[in-house]
């Protein structure tokens, strides 16, 4: 079925216009709907008054969101593989803060969770930076976008399960409902495999910092391997293992995850490895509001990225595309101590950095006939990345509970801008989850060649965690 804005699915009509380029959006109700990509025409826009991602190439009316002009280069700052990449900008100086005293001349760029940290913090702070538009990708992943953007489209059981015909880059650059744009999130570009060594701390209600998790991560995406097809590459997009090494009580335990193309072909395939077993068993998919058992009960598993997983507990609705300040370009972060990031209550101010850029605004509320402790959820999204950088959350009462922030993190040896690390706070008990941490650490995503299918096995995973 041809995608089209008179579909009788289409329940209302968002356009967005930003810096001349103006887009018309069909809000989908029915996630059944099987759309066809968007046509040659449209997609010519890739390579004029868009970027190769999809967002709009020029700046802001006043300038305090410049033009993209290509983002980081391979060649730019020193760097060793695997080793503490270099914070680029680290001459930048705050143009501003934004403080409790004068939070309501910038809360229309903000996310209702970080609101919330203001009314509950007086020292809260974000400094704002100047905005460095550096998100860059290979070309090869350019050129699969703008293949993409024709050939694109929702499995036969619906776009709120699966996507065919994409490959090797986010696969809807000119959505046309909330549902594309979660697909383009779920499938950004974080190079097609790495090695890194991570970190999960949890502050208390009580303000205590604890070391809760420590692991050792491969990660592939066969979705991203070079020379892959929509054919090719497999029924499962992302493959990760973890291996624990700290805390001493969980050194040696781990566990590997496989993440489906197509929820409704392929289930959510997972193992857990215990020492003195002997072998991995076959676990629980790690996806949805099961918790994350690392997270102390701040977060559940398909928090991770800020939204990870099925998108199918959701109708997903399109809310706009606005102007916010974001965490972004902040690989000074990674070179501080935890001592130096994390305190009771909130994030240490001085160890993040914000800038304004554009984001497109999701919104999902609960599926019918579908169940989650999370009934309403809001996914703000990196138009340069398509990378979340804050989520909002409300509980079964309409309370907001949750919030959570990434860092955005630029690798510019690959080159790429990807979702760093992650807070993410509760709201009505206090206290918060630092996710994902590398701080200090020598081993900082390391990309890498495609690893041997058998490494991510559960056999492998056995084998490793002995």
């Amino acid at each position: 079925m041809a995608r089209s804005l008179e579909s009788k699915n289409c329940i209302s009509r968002l356009t967005i216009s930003t810096a001349g380029f103006v887009l018309a959006f069909g809000l989908v109700a029915a996630p059944m709907v099987v759309r066809a990509g968007v046509s040659a025409q449209e997609a010519e826009a890739l390579k004029s008054t868009l970027t190769p991602m999809g967002a709009v190439r020029a700046g802001n009316t006043d300038g305090t969101i410049p033009a993209w002009m290509g983002g980081v280069s391979a060649g730019q700052g020193p760097y060793v593989p695997g080793a503490i990449r270099p914070d680029l900008f680290a001459a930048d100086k705050p143009l501003f803060s934004i403080t409790g005293t004068n939070l309501n001349q910038y809360a229309d760029k903000l996310p209702e969770g970080a609101k919330a940290l203001f009314a509950k913090f007086p020292d809260y702070r974000m400094d704002i930076y100047p905005t460095r538009r550096s998100a860059a990708a290979p070309q090869s992943v350019y050129d699969a976008i703008g293949v993409n953007a024709v050939r694109a489209h929702a499995s036969k059981s619906g776009i709120a399960n699966g996507v065919e015909g994409a490959v090797g880059g986010i696969p809807f650059p000119i959505p046309r409902d909330g549902f594309e744009v979660m697909w383009n999130h779920l499938l950004a570009f974080w190079g097609p495999s790495r090695e890194t060594h991570l970190s999960t701390y949890v502050v208390s209600t009580a303000g205590q910092i604890d070391l809760t998790s420590a692991y050792r991560e491969v990660a592939d995406f066969p979705y991203y391997y070079p020379g892959a097809t929509p054919n090719s590459f497999g029924r499962y997009y992302f493959k990760t293992r973890h291996i624990e090494d700290a805390p001493a009580s969980k050194a040696g335990e781990g566990y590997l995850a496989w993440q489906p193309i197509d929820i409704d072909r392929d289930k959510f395939a997972a193992w857990r490895y215990v020492p003195g077993e002997g072998r991995a068993r076959r676990g629980p998919s790690l996806s949805y509001d099961t918790p994350d058992p690392s997270a102390s009960g701040f977060q559940t598993l398909d928090e991770y990225y800020l939204f990870f997983g099925g998108l199918d507990r959701y109708d997903w609705k399109l809310l706009e595309k606005r102007e916010m300040y974001v965490p972004y370009n902040n690989n000074r972060l990674y070179t501080l101590p935890i001592s130096d990031v994390l305190a009771p209550g909130h994030t240490k101010p001085d160890a993040l950095r914000y800038e304004l850029h554009r984001v497109w605004v999701v919104e999902g509320t609960l599926a019918k006939g579908k169940s989650h402790i999370v009934p309403r959820r809001r996914i703000y999204i990196d138009e340069d990345t398509w990378f979340a950088v804050y989520s909002d959350s409300w509980d079964e009462e309409g309370r907001l509970w949750k919030f959570g922030h990434g860092t955005m993190y630029v690798m510019q040896d690959v080159p790429a801008v990807i979702l760093g690390s992650q807070f993410i706070y509760d709201l009505v008990l206090g206290g918060y989850v630092y996710g994902f941490a590398f701080n200090g650490d020598p081993l900082q995503y390391k990309v890498t060649a495609p690893h041997p299918a058998s490494m991510l096995t559960p056999e492998a995973l056995a084998s490793q965690g002995r």
